[in-house]
């Protein structure tokens, strides 16, 4: 029998960042073959590409066994509830696709790997006294500061671990520390909150494990501390092989519109891709050139953005012809 056809996704997502700070974000300028503005690489240019694809697709005609889909996705810039709805309505039989290409910006090279990360809440306790009642106060951000003294030392040890051959050691930083409520009160309760970015083959449990083990330590060392912990939000890291079907399809139209094999890389950023990966869609990362992601000055490198589109378009005919 015939094989089935298989459907591919064409992923990116149209929200962004804020604009403070930025001169006229929105005003699209064009120079030396730059877009400027927010959004322009972080991604609307991948955007306008995907739509092009399915452009350039129907009027070269060429026949398709399979379904390309473009999706304009929501809310990556923070939970991903716009790929998150379309891979629960895949779930539901609802929707259509096997693979997705992810067009996150990677400079037209091939991402076949990105880091997770995981976001955890400490939190210390002491107990509220007059600045001048040193006999009743105890201090919730002293104790916090030695739990910042023992998380530098396991930062130092994650970052002397040999790591991801594409994207290196684990890390971790103290993203936002809030106590106390007066100059002249102890304060009674210090929170910490860390950001932990991981890579494969980490998980949400082994990165848990770490931090249990860490705060039963400082426990151990002062009975009398009052610590807690929980973990917050969740990403996995991503990762797949160039051998993999889509990779390759993407892959061999690079080669074809730039006269070069793209090179495989793995890139910081956490990217819906883990998503459509864990939820078992063949993915892989590929996007325009440009700079200026979350930053004051932004922009996509026009040319790439056409480059890619016919790399999508060539991939779609290779993966659903």
């Amino acid at each position: 029998t015939a094989p089935s056809p298989v459907a591919l996704m064409l992923n990116a997502h149209y929200d962004t960042v804020g604009v403070e700070g930025m001169d006229a974000p929105f005003s699209a300028g064009i120079r030396d073959g730059r877009l400027y503005g927010r959004g322009a690489y972080d991604m609307k240019g991948a955007l306008a590409a995907c739509i092009e694809a399915a452009r350039l697709l129907r009027e070269s005609k060429t026949r398709l066994a399979g379904d390309v889909l473009v999706a304009a996705v929501a809310d990556e810039e923070y939970a991903s509830l716009g790929t998150a709805d379309l891979l629960d309505r895949r779930a539901r039989g609802e929707l259509a696709f096997d693979a997705a290409i992810v067009t996150e910006p990677t400079s037209l090279e091939l991402c076949v790997a990105h880091r997770g990360f995981t976001w955890i809440e400490i939190v210390t306790r002491g107990r509220a006294a007059h600045g001048s009642r040193y006999e009743r106060g105890v201090d919730a951000n002293l104790r916090m500061g030695r739990v910042l003294y023992r998380l530098e030392a396991f930062i130092e040890e994650l970052q002397s671990r040999p790591g991801h051959p594409l994207l290196g050691p684990p890390s971790m930083h103290a993203a936002l520390v809030e106590g106390g409520s007066g100059i002249s009160t102890y304060s009674p309760r210090c929170t910490l909150k860390v950001e932990r970015r991981t890579v494969s083959p980490e998980t949400r449990e082994s990165v848990e494990g770490e931090i249990a083990a860490l705060i039963e330590d400082l426990r151990a060392e002062d009975p009398a501390l009052e610590i807690d912990w929980s973990t917050f939000f969740h990403r996995e890291p991503f990762e797949t092989t160039p051998e993999a079907p889509v990779a390759a399809c993407v892959s061999r139209a690079a080669r074809a519109v730039l006269g070069r094999a793209p090179a495989v890389i793995g890139d910081s950023p956490w990217m819906d891709s883990a998503l459509t990966q864990a939820a078992g869609v063949d993915s892989v990362v590929i996007g325009p050139h440009g700079a200026g992601a979350h930053a004051e000055v932004e922009w996509v490198n026009l040319e790439s953005c056409v480059r890619l589109a016919e790399i999508l378009a060539g991939a779609a005919a290779d993966y659903c012809g």
